[in-house]
């Protein structure tokens, strides 16, 4: 409860922020459109989300015949965490990773990585898909998408403010005698906006990313499994990164992208020791 309340604040904060850059920059009709903007690209995330993503990574699905195992062990965590069978895809990648899309239990996808299969037992496999179906469980695939696509239209605005300056802008000054404030405020719309609505999107990446640890951990009763599989899955990511979009980054169960020390604090993840470290204190 704690974590959704977070996220809930999260999500309402990037929603004003959003708003507050329309208001301040088109009174109450700029206010207005911002929302509407947000609501737009909503409404486009919410219906078409997976299908974009799937396509991207070019997933192909997989039939119960070509992949038994996966088929088998996906349908016994959907029976313990009562949620409906997903559709399950397979990305012909070496670099093992997974993740999952989708706006809810009903219509959601599971695609894993060929390189996941290969170096994973089956305790880890078991961990993972866990992982994967916590997502789902927890509505988190709408929930970051929904973030995603608000922190995208803010960042979209902030280039279109650099634009603006670059080509003269509104002179707002000649209306309000405030030219040099109005140029602070464009200035820090196109510096400061994107790194606070980045920030936030990461925290609510974050702390999805914990929860759907501790309840993949509990549809399977073995913390371990995951435990484990991630320790294998960063020192892979390490190794072989994956072409992968920054934007659709933290769909990933670890961050499919390479990154120094300084861009793992803007990670879309939390540590992964961090995380493994929470999952070996639960107690079921």
């Amino acid at each position: 409860m704690k974590s959704f309340l977070k996220t809930a604040i999260l999500l309402t904060a990037l929603t004003l922020l959003l708003i507050g850059i329309g208001q301040y920059f088109g009174g109450r009709q700029g206010a207005m459109v911002a929302f509407g903007f947000a609501l737009v690209m909503n409404l486009v995330t919410y219906w078409f989300s997976d299908k974009i993503v799937l396509a991207m990574y070019r997933a192909k699905p997989v039939t119960e015949a070509e992949a038994p195992n996966l088929y088998r062990i996906v349908r016994e965590i959907a029976h313990r965490a009562q949620i409906p069978l997903p559709k399950l895809y397979v990305v012909q990648t070496e670099t093992p990773n997974a993740f999952a899309t989708g706006r809810s239990p009903k219509h959601a996808a599971v695609a894993v990585t060929s390189g996941i299969l290969r170096i994973l037992d089956e305790e880890e496999l078991k961990g993972v898909l866990a992982h994967e179906l916590g997502h789902v469980r927890n509505r988190d695939t709408l929930i970051m998408c929904v973030a995603a696509a608000i922190a995208g239209a803010i960042a979209m605005i902030a280039r279109m403010a650099q634009w603006s300056l670059w080509m003269g802008g509104r002179n707002r000054g000649e209306r309000r005698g405030n030219g040099m404030l109005d140029l602070i405020a464009l200035l820090a719309l196109i510096i400061v906006a994107p790194l606070a609505a980045a920030l936030i999107q990461l925290a609510i990446s974050r702390s999805r990313e914990f929860g759907a640890d501790e309840t993949g951990a509990r549809t399977t009763g073995n913390p371990h499994g995951l435990a484990n599989a991630l320790m294998k899955l960063d020192q892979a990511a390490k190794a072989l990164p994956l072409d992968a979009n920054p934007a659709t980054a933290h769909l990933f169960i670890v961050n499919p992208l390479s990154a120094g020390a300084i861009a793992g604090l803007f990670s879309t993840h939390p540590p992964i020791q961090e995380r493994i470290r929470r999952l070996r204190e639960i107690r079921l």
